[in-house]
């Protein structure tokens, strides 16, 4: 891993010196994410930031403009849901995207040594993390080896479920999705002192395996993720 400053490509939103040009920024590279979703959804991806060049020009340093928190899910590819390339994405994947201290000093290394503006929770639809869960709940046994620590990770998800009444697994997962972005913030000081200072923004978004769609969850400001894109934001196949 890289430290800002170090020379190469520049995809996407970059840090600047100007406090006052920041708050814009995490909204600038949720735009750029939902727009390359538009594309893949569409069957028009331009695959961006893929090319031989690019790749020269990002090996001596990188310069995420949003870090992905997703579910292992091998249909869940963000480089590729998203439409983007090298560089542009600072992936963190874990079953039932669930947050362990690794995960969370990943996270921190992202927002704090490379500046990026923008977290996103990425879950989807049918996940075998939360189905998991709910059958060792619902039959009381534990799964073998190291699964039970994911099952646990995801039983606080099923509880809040419980109490607020929703049971349906597509609605267990948004309510999941939402847990991690508010485990994110409480977990990590760090990252909730970014978002205070208005200079990063953490998102929860599902996918949906068939439509191939992403909507939001959970966002945190509150409301974030309704947010027009912003007006002469880059367009993400172009952005350097």
């Amino acid at each position: 891993m890289s430290r800002p400053g170090t020379p190469g490509g520049q995809p996407g939103p970059q840090r600047t010196a100007d406090r006052a040009s920041a708050p814009s920024e995490p909204a600038r590279a949720y735009a750029e994410l939902t727009a390359g979703n538009r594309r893949f959804v569409s069957g028009a991806p331009r695959h961006p930031n893929q090319d031989a060049g690019h790749r020269a020009a990002v090996a001596d340093g990188q310069h995420p403009f949003a870090v992905i928190v997703g579910c292992s899910d091998s249909r869940l590819a963000a480089e590729i849901i998203f439409d983007r390339g090298l560089g542009d994405l600072f992936v963190v994947r874990t079953a039932g995207h669930t947050a362990g201290p690794e995960v969370l000093g990943s996270v921190e290394y992202a927002v704090t040594v490379l500046g990026t503006p923008l977290v996103v929770v990425l879950g989807h639809d049918s996940c075998g993390a939360v189905q998991a869960a709910r059958e060792s709940s619902a039959t009381g046994t534990q799964p073998p080896g190291h699964l039970g620590a994911v099952v646990d990770a995801v039983l606080p998800s099923l509880r809040r479920a419980e109490a607020e009444g929703v049971h349906d697994i597509d609605g267990i997962v948004d309510i999941h999705i939402a847990q991690t972005v508010e485990t994110l913030l409480r977990q990590s000081p760090v990252l909730a002192d970014e978002v205070a200072q208005g200079r990063c923004a953490v998102v929860g978004v599902s996918y949906r395996l068939a439509a191939g769609v992403v909507r939001p969850v959970a966002a945190v400001p509150a409301g974030f993720a309704s947010l027009d894109v912003p007006t002469g934001s880059a367009d993400p196949a172009t952005a350097a």
